[in-house]
């Protein structure tokens, strides 16, 4: 109450208000793990356009299969993407080295992050005020001439003073010095005054290699290494929080042989541990052309096992290739498909099927002519197929998960109803972080069912949910039968959730009959 109540009259006091509501995650934020052309190594990278990654990762390469994935996505719908860049033994990194007064080498400079794209870079070194020096960060433009990336303005001189001012600025260079002594010699500066102009005065990086990544036929040029290479790259997804990524693509997972299992069930695994979803590639080649030879390697021992947190699509798509003239290039559809996921969340919520004739690819082919044969093979298997239609086009015509199966009988047989779970877990578990050291008792109970309760209301009025009432939709149990005394004392509080999920109409059956002996009215 008021702290002082001298006067009569009317006082106001302010409460301390009750919890905030419970926000729903985003849905559709896409992870890409595969190899690029430039970009920091081993990190997470967030991007929300196919400039943004042409800028920092290099755009489209020959030897990455993500680069037309990522491209594909943000075509399809997509917003934001997780990129991570993996590292391969073959990759080398540019080098150049600064000269001092007495034109002995001094400085080291190294490209940021390894690759061929570093021999495009050219550093210059420049007066600056008193006995500062300047250092300018060039690259080579398409045109042949030298954009300036980075100036690095009014260094200290001393070696180990200008060393410690650019790594920790640059984006693009790292410095070191080849005396490896606390103070070497200075650098000389170039130019008298401002940055150079002239080609002539900057010095050029070289000795960059980008590792090869895809032998000519588009599989692995060494499965075991790239293998290696791609589950190392999943981890730095776990270091965007509070952050969050919900699909996963792994594009050059489909050019390892028979590794392609083994990665697809870790990167499964590592989904259903992060609250995300995996998009599979099939393999390229002639193993899986067509319907019956796609259905033959799914009942393979090369095929993933059942993931619930995993689907495929069939068949591959073709692209014109603006690497080689347009010549068509084969690539995987997870990046596309992703982008329809995203697209679907945005427009129909993330518990509509991404699939259907709103589903359409953009800026792709389908590879192999598909048929309702082969979709009748492929669909109750849980491989979903995607199709070519007059008037609508490219389409994805199937919405299963790994354990889609009909054998299997799986209560996680559509990726719609996998995603909405995903996708209220995640919120839940993001929204009831104040829970957390709170006096463990039934006002707490009481709090928690009116938020989630609200939360999942909202979700109902959206249509989310099967059943013509709250009650018939979901229901959240967090009182004495969930949390016993025994929980209360292990500091454990139980929260109980169900909700009656969408599932798509995959078929429709439409009975027709014939009135026969009737006459016309």
């Amino acid at each position: 109450m008021p702290s002082t109540l001298s006067a009569p009259g009317i006082y106001i006091e302010e409460l301390r208000g009750g919890p905030g509501p419970i926000v729903g995650v985003s849905t559709s934020f896409t992870a890409f793990v595969d190899w690029y052309a430039r970009g920091p190594v081993g990190a997470a990278t967030r991007v929300d356009s196919f400039e943004e990654f042409t800028r920092l990762f290099g755009g489209l390469h020959s030897q990455s299969c993500a680069s037309y994935g990522v491209m594909q996505y943000f075509l399809n719908g997509g917003a934001t993407a997780w990129i991570v860049r993996i590292g391969l033994a073959d990759d080398k990194s540019a080098t150049a080295k600064l000269k001092d007064e007495d034109d002995a080498d001094t400085l080291t400079v190294t490209a940021a992050a390894p690759g061929g794209w570093g021999n495009g870079l050219r550093v210059a070194v420049t007066s600056g005020a008193a006995d500062a020096v300047n250092l300018v960060v060039g690259e080579v433009a398409a045109d042949g001439t030298i954009a300036v990336r980075e100036i690095h303005r009014n260094l200290p001189a001393a070696t180990a003073d200008l060393i410690a001012a650019v790594n920790d600025a640059s984006d693009l260079v790292l410095l070191t010095d080849i005396a490896a002594t606390p103070k070497g010699p200075e650098p000389v500066a170039g130019s008298a005054t401002g940055e150079p102009l002239d080609p002539t005065t900057y010095v050029g990086l070289t000795g960059g290699v980008d590792a090869t990544v895809l032998k000519a036929d588009g599989t692995a040029n060494d499965a075991t290494k790239l293998a290696a290479a791609l589950e190392a790259g999943l981890a730095p997804l776990t270091r965007i929080e509070p952050a969050v990524f919900n699909l996963l693509c792994v594009p050059a997972a489909a050019t390892l042989g028979d590794g392609l299992d083994e990665l697809v069930d870790k990167a499964s695994k590592f989904c259903e541990d992060n609250f995300a979803f995996l998009v599979v590639d099939p393999p390229p080649g002639a193993a899986t052309d067509t319907g019956a030879e796609m259905a033959a390697w799914a009942a393979g021992t090369d095929a993933p096992t059942g993931s619930k947190n995993a689907a495929i699509y069939w068949p591959r798509l073709t692209m014109p290739d603006p690497l080689a003239n347009g010549i068509a290039r084969d690539t995987g559809p997870s990046g596309a498909v992703a982008g329809i996921f995203a697209r679907t969340d945005a427009t129909r919520g993330v518990w509509k099927a991404p699939a259907g004739i709103e589903a359409t690819l953009r800026g792709a082919d389908l590879s192999s002519v598909v048929n309702d044969a082969d979709s009748a093979r492929l669909n109750p298997i849980g491989v979903n197929v995607l199709r070519t239609f007059p008037v609508v086009g490219n389409v994805v015509w199937g919405a299963r998960t790994l354990v889609g199966a009909d054998l299997l009988a799986s209560e996680w047989k559509y990726v719609p109803v996998r995603r909405t779970a995903l996708y209220i877990e995640q919120s839940l578990r993001a929204g009831l972080k104040w829970v957390v050291f709170e006096p463990n008792d039934e006002p707490l109970w009481s709090q928690i069912r009116l938020n989630v309760g609200a939360f999942l209301q909202d979700l109902f009025r959206k249509q989310a949910f099967q059943g013509a009432t709250p009650r018939d939709a979901y229901f959240v149990r967090c009182d004495r039968n969930t949390t016993t005394q025994g929980d209360i004392d292990r500091g454990v509080v139980n929260v109980l959730v169900g909700f009656a999920p969408l599932k798509p109409a995959e078929f429709v059956v439409i009975q027709i009959q014939q009135m026969a002996g009737q006459a016309a009215g």
